[in-house]
C-alpha cells in the first residue's frame, strides 16, 4: 500500500506493528477491501445536519459511523483525511470547538457523525453537561449506529478521561473500535508499546473490537486501511 512508503521518524524500516495494513495486531488487508474503501470515500460527502440536542437528530436513513474522542484528538482532521476534503469537517486549534453532532452523508451509503470532544476543562459546566447528555443519548439509543470509532492520541494512549466513554459503549453493547491518531508524532518503538497497552485494556472490554487502527491525518498514514474497514458497514456490503 502507498501509505507505507512514509516510514516517518527518520527510520527506514517499520516494525511489525505497522508493517501490514496499519492495524494492530498486524495483518494483510484484502486488496478488494482497500479498493472498496477507496471507491466509497471518493463519493460525494455532504453535510446533512448539526444536532445540538436529541430532538434535532436527523432521521435514521443510513448506517452510521460515529467518531468520538478527547478534545483536540483529531476527529475533524481524520474525517477530512478519510473523505479527501480539507474543510468538510471544521478543524480548530481551540479544543472544544465542535459543540454539536455533525452528520455527513457519504454517497447515500454511509453516514459519518463527528461528535463533540470531551475532556475540555475550560468549557462551562452547563455546556459539558449538555454535550455529555446528548452523546450518551446518541451512543445508547441510536439504532442506525453500527460502530463508534473512539480516537485516542497515540502520544498518550488511553487516559482516564477516555474510560467513561469506553464504559458507556460497553454498557450499551455498542461495537467500538480504537483509532490511534497522530502516529507520525510518536517514535515507532513507542507506538508499538502504546498499541500493546491499548490492546491489553481492550481485552477486558466486552464491546470493544480487538483490532486497532493506526493513523496520521497529517501524513495520511493508515487512511486506506480505515476506509476499508468502514466500507464494510455500507448497506450493500455485509456488516463486519
Amino acid at each position: 500500500m502507498g501509505d507505507h512508503a512514509q516510514a516517518g521518524c527518520g527510520l527506514t524500516a517499520l516494525p511489525s506493528v505497522v508493517a501490514l495494513g496499519d492495524v494492530f495486531p498486524a495483518r494483510d488487508i484484502d486488496a478488494e477491501d482497500i479498493e472498496a474503501g477507496r471507491l466509497l470515500f471518493a463519493q460525494e460527502c455532504r453535510f446533512v445536519a448539526g444536532a445540538g440536542n436529541a430532538a434535532a437528530l436527523p432521521p435514521e436513513t443510513l448506517p452510521e459511523i460515529a467518531f468520538i474522542g478527547r478534545s483536540n484528538v483529531g476527529k475533524s482532521s481524520l474525517v477530512n483525511a478519510l473523505t479527501g476534503r480539507r474543510t468538510l469537517a471544521r478543524t480548530s486549534n481551540t479544543p472544544g470547538r465542535t459543540q454539536q453532532l455533525n452528520f455527513f452523508d457519504l454517497g447515500g451509503r454511509l453516514m459519518l457523525v463527528d461528535l463533540p470532544g470531551y475532556g475540555y476543562a475550560d468549557a462551562s459546566k452547563g455546556a459539558i453537561r449538555a454535550w455529555t447528555s446528548l452523546v450518551q443519548h446518541y451512543l445508547s439509543a441510536r439504532a442506525s449506529l453500527r460502530r463508534a470509532c473512539l480516537l485516542i492520541d497515540a502520544r498518550r494512549g488511553i487516559a482516564d478521561t477516555d474510560r467513561p466513554t469506553l464504559a458507556l459503549c460497553d454498557e450499551a453493547a455498542l461495537s467500538y473500535q480504537i483509532v490511534l491518531t497522530k502516529i507520525d508524532e510518536v517514535r515507532l518503538a513507542e507506538l508499538g508499546e502504546v498499541a500493546e497497552a491499548v490492546s491489553g485494556e481492550l481485552k477486558r472490554r466486552r464491546a470493544a473490537h480487538p483490532e486497532i487502527h493506526l493513523t496520521s491525518a497529517e501524513k495520511r498514514r493508515g487512511i486506506a486501511a480505515l476506509r476499508a474497514t468502514l466500507a464494510g458497514f455500507t448497506e450493500d456490503r455485509e456488516l463486519a
